[in-house]
């Protein structure tokens, strides 16, 4: 269909490799590359040079540094279950540290001497969290912190004698912030605060007297405040009308802020004396900044780079040369020049609120059909990255002649809490009205078939496609769906007990919003849809349970609609191999060019 003599090929476009820092010593890189197929870790010369893998697991892999590279902390579940558990690797051999597969442990952190580990299990109940501190050699193992509920440790202090907790509330958007004694197990909360806010992980003081975090507690957008230990108080250090967060070094020596405008990332670095900014760190081009890290002497920041046409690779920045220099230097077999960069724009939805959107348009007259690419979440945002559920898929279609439109309807981050909040439990709807409003929007661009307009996302995107034919159906020409809730009573029921606490506050409860939950979910009003849908979802999924595909497809097939569905027996939530990820997509498009013929 369309312009298809420039076409660039799916497969090369889902081959195209990646990378993202997982740790740094003073002169190492620990970085997650998917070379094999699969996120594996392999370590890298701060300054660049060969990447040397250090596993090779079937399934994606995350890491730590203890001893340089000669000991190394691994976090990896099986098939994508999410049952995370925790290894030691030696001279490439795993050595079990935390294995109990029917229970979660996850969200592992290390103190600065790399003597203590902190990580969060549910195995008192399948639901509640509770934080363990031990040694990495002994068997002395204790619990830390359990006052119910989700709990996360995002950092010890200096010394390693207290550690910072997360404590998620039981409204969306909202937690707080513990500081515990390790040795007594004393906790102190402070973030008492009114509102709904968020308090990200803290940058220590290197002489433990407090700490700098991002949070949007009593503003819209996220700021960085200091905490002081002495008065117990929280002052502003820096603020924005975008969203921040902040990084630092176990030096002492910089504050990173990273600021997020209108998804572009842009880095500060900031004396964290003073808060002077040294400089703007300069970035390889127009795009997002993912897991920044610092070396442990301060001597370099190491950042993934990626954008709508560039895979991304890890950069480090010499702060003392002032360099910046690419770390990792991963095969293309796709010429980048050929790829495509979206534009941002605005429309006005049902009831005025603003709604941004980036939108490919390809070369040539036109009119297009357009593809509809909704994010996860909810709380997400499309951000201008190079996504591998998106953007191969966005710039095949691209090159064959289709339009491609990515919105962040209400209740996406990145845009204030006011916004974030738009669609929680029984505004949900009006970001399904969102779609409807976008149609709106692009059928008044001459270039763009409004009449071949297709919906596709993942997971809570999964469930905007679904929602979208059933509640529009006279907009939508198909949908593409993957890992999405078709019945939210069915969803909150069947999810893992841990994921249903977590989140009821952005859905509804069935106790209190059961009536609700079922008028928003797509199967009650499933005789409306008459669009063709391909679907996909991985037999593991621990969140959307893959009865949520099978019950919507059974319907839609008995009632003679086409239903397309894919099954992956090895994936959970997320498509983790790349083989999968290749089915999915060939089918997909496969898919699209059979309907809108």
């Amino acid at each position: 269909m369309g312009a298809v003599a420039g076409l660039v090929d799916l497969r090369a476009l889902l081959e195209l490799r990646t990378a993202v820092p997982a740790d740094s010593s003073d002169d190492t890189l620990l970085v997650r590359c998917d070379l094999p197929g699969t996120m594996q870790l392999y370590t890298v010369p701060l300054a660049g040079g060969e990447l040397v893998q250090i596993t090779d697991a079937p399934d994606p892999v995350d890491g730590q540094l203890i001893d340089g590279a000669r000991l190394i902390l691994l976090e990896r579940d099986h098939e994508g279950n999410e049952h995370t558990q925790l290894w030691l690797v030696a001279e490439a051999e795993e050595q079990p540290l935390v294995v109990e597969p029917e229970f979660v442990h996850r969200d592992a952190c290390l103190s600065r001497d790399r003597a203590l580990l902190a990580y969060t299990t549910n195995r008192e109940n399948g639901v509640d969290w509770a934080v363990v501190v031990r040694t990495l050699r002994g068997d002395d193992e204790r619990e830390l912190f359990a006052p119910g509920g989700w709990n996360t440790p995002v950092g010890f202090s200096p010394d390693g004698s207290k550690l910072v907790v997360q404590h998620d509330s039981a409204r969306a958007g909202d937690n707080d912030l513990y500081i515990v004694d390790v040795a007594t197990g004393d906790a102190e909360h402070v973030t008492p605060h009114d509102d709904d806010a968020w308090f990200d992980e803290p940058v220590w003081l290197v002489n433990g007297s407090g700490f700098y975090a991002a949070t949007n507690e009593g503003r819209d957008t996220k700021a960085i405040k200091r905490y002081h230990f002495e008065s117990r108080r929280w002052s502003v250090a820096v603020e924005s009308d975008w969203d921040l967060e902040c990084h630092g070094d176990d030096a002492g020596r910089w504050l990173l802020v990273h600021a997020n405008e209108d998804g572009y990332s842009r880095l500060e670095l900031r004396d964290t004396r003073t808060l002077d900014i040294v400089e703007d760190v300069p970035l390889p081009g127009r795009g997002v900044v993912e897991e920044p890290v610092f070396a442990p002497n301060a001597s370099a920041l190491a950042f993934k780079f990626s954008s709508p046409v560039d895979p991304g690779d890890v950069w480090t920045y010499d702060v003392d040369e002032r360099e910046l220099r690419r770390a990792t230097e991963l095969p293309r077999a796709v010429d980048l020049a050929v790829l495509r960069e979206p534009e941002l724009h605005r429309f006005e939805s049902f009831d005025g609120e603003s709604i941004p959107v980036f939108l490919w348009e390809p070369e040539g007259d036109g009119p297009f059909p357009v593809v509809l690419t909704v994010h996860g979440g909810p709380e997400s945002q499309y951000r201008p990255a190079f996504l591998p559920s998106f953007t191969p898929l966005t710039q095949h279609l691209v090159s064959r002649g289709y339009a491609v439109a990515a919105p962040n309807v209400r209740g996406s981050t990145g845009y204030g809490k006011r916004y974030e909040h738009l669609d929680d439990v029984r505004l949900r709807l009006d970001s399904v009205r969102d779609l409807s409003s976008l149609h709106d929007w692009l059928g008044t661009r001459p270039r763009i078939d409004a009449a071949r307009a297709v919906l596709y996302g993942r997971s809570y995107g999964g469930y905007m496609v679904l929602a979208g034919l059933a509640f529009q159906p006279e907009r939508w020409a198909a949908g593409i769906e993957c890992v999405g809730i078709s019945n939210f009573v069915t969803f909150l029921e069947n999810t893992a007990p841990w994921r249903r606490a977590v989140r009821e506050p952005e859905y509804g409860t069935l106790e209190r919003d059961r009536e609700f939950l079922i008028e928003a979910s797509p199967i009650t009003h499933v005789d409306r849809i008459r669009a063709p849908l391909f679907i996909q979802h991985g037999a593991n999924d621990p969140r959307v349970p893959l009865e949520e595909t099978e019950q919507i497809h059974r319907v839609l097939t008995e009632k003679g609609i086409r239903c397309e569905l894919l099954v992956h027996q090895d994936e959970g939530h997320a498509i983790g191999k790349l083989e999968n990820r290749v089915e999915t997509f060939e089918r997909a498009v496969a898919f699209l060019e059979e309907v809108l013929r």
